[in-house]
């Protein structure tokens, strides 16, 4: 792609974000919105491959009912209240329809069929923005309209979300399908909470795009697009091998790991809202999220001489490895300890 193109599309992704997050009336959200969404097509389908262009298609339209949902649910909570505020969203079935839109935006299930589609089409770094920067909006969105959305909806959305996520990562042997549906059970976590502690939500977030970034660019160094690949590139880089290992583990959220934190605050503040049934559940569902976390560090790191595969070992690279990828990666595992000031912030 054309320097200046990648440019000007980047720009219109962080315009369209900024629009979004800084806006307090519902158009100008939904102008944010559609400038991301046209921003990215282009970086989607930049490989002229069949699968790429595929995978554009499938996001455009998802995206593009998802933002005629959220512009429907606006003028209707208009009609009825006279208020086009985003935290003036007070009609019930305003509230519902906004729901299903930002669902369909982020890949919560129900509406999560395309997501892993799409990062399957798209390369690691655009699979990287697919699944962080493009996810800032809605969730924005959903934080400032948390107080008017039906809890029991978002708990049945977030155990569906933990449950699928979980479920359909566990026979997959690509690693952008692995990571979208991790992407969906992490987002359940966050919808469970986003009613009664929004802070909580974002905290989540932040730290779910921290690890995410580590391992999407660790794979991206690595080129290990599949699970067999993956089994090669110790040869490569082994140090980085090594800490893709402790990465899984962070977002499969096991102590004493940075991915532990989050879920400790959020079952900490389920109990104490008298939701210890779904607590449970969400913290059981994860384990199977862990079962695919384990097999690609199996995979990764595990699986060294005198272990037979029939691939080919891959060759050294000369190149230095990217120091951001050390500085996500040492933040991805070692940032617990501050959990005793983040609880005091919340």
């Amino acid at each position: 792609m054309n320097p200046q193109a990648k440019l000007i599309f980047t720009l219109s992704l962080l315009l369209g974000t900024t629009i979004t997050i800084s806006s307090n009336h519902w158009i100008m959200a939904w102008t944010g919105l559609e400038i991301n969404t046209l921003a990215v097509l282009p970086l989607i389908s930049k490989s002229h491959h069949p699968r790429a262009i595929e995978a554009a298609t499938k996001y455009f339209l998802t995206q593009a009912a998802a933002s005629t949902l959220v512009l429907f649910s606006s003028m209707n909570n208009a009609w009825y209240t006279g208020q086009w505020d985003i935290t003036q969203l007070t009609h019930p079935m305003s509230c519902l329809i906004l729901t299903s839109a930002l669902a369909m935006k982020l890949g919560l299930a129900p509406f999560h069929f395309w997501f892993p589609e799409v990062l399957q089409g798209s390369s690691l770094t655009t699979g990287l923005l697919l699944s962080t920067a493009m996810k800032f909006p809605p969730i924005t969105l959903l934080y400032m309209t948390s107080h008017s959305l039906n809890p029991t909806v978002l708990t049945y959305m977030a155990i569906i979300s933990t449950a699928l996520g979980g479920w359909m990562g566990l026979n997959q042997t690509q690693t952008r399908k692995i990571l979208a549906f991790s992407s969906i059970s992490h987002l359940g976590w966050m919808t469970i909470i986003i009613y009664y502690n929004p802070k909580l939500a974002l905290l989540n977030f932040y730290l779910y795009i921290l690890m995410t970034t580590a391992t999407f660019l660790t794979l991206n160094v690595t080129k290990a697009t599949k699970l067999s690949t993956l089994m090669t590139t110790w040869t490569k880089t082994p140090s980085l091998n090594a800490m893709l290992l402790l990465t899984l583990l962070s977002l499969a959220g096991l102590p004493p790991l940075t991915g532990f934190l989050p879920k400790w605050l959020i079952i900490q503040e389920l109990t104490k809202q008298d939701m210890a049934l779904a607590a449970t559940t969400v913290s059981l569902l994860s384990l199977l999220g862990l079962f695919f976390y384990l097999r690609l560090a199996y995979c990764a790191t595990i699986t060294l001489p005198p272990h037979t595969t029939n691939h080919m070992k891959q060759w050294h690279i000369n190149k230095p490895i990217n120091t951001s990828i050390a500085v996500l990666a040492v933040m991805s595992t070692m940032l617990l300890p501050i959990s005793p000031m983040i609880s005091t912030i919340m």
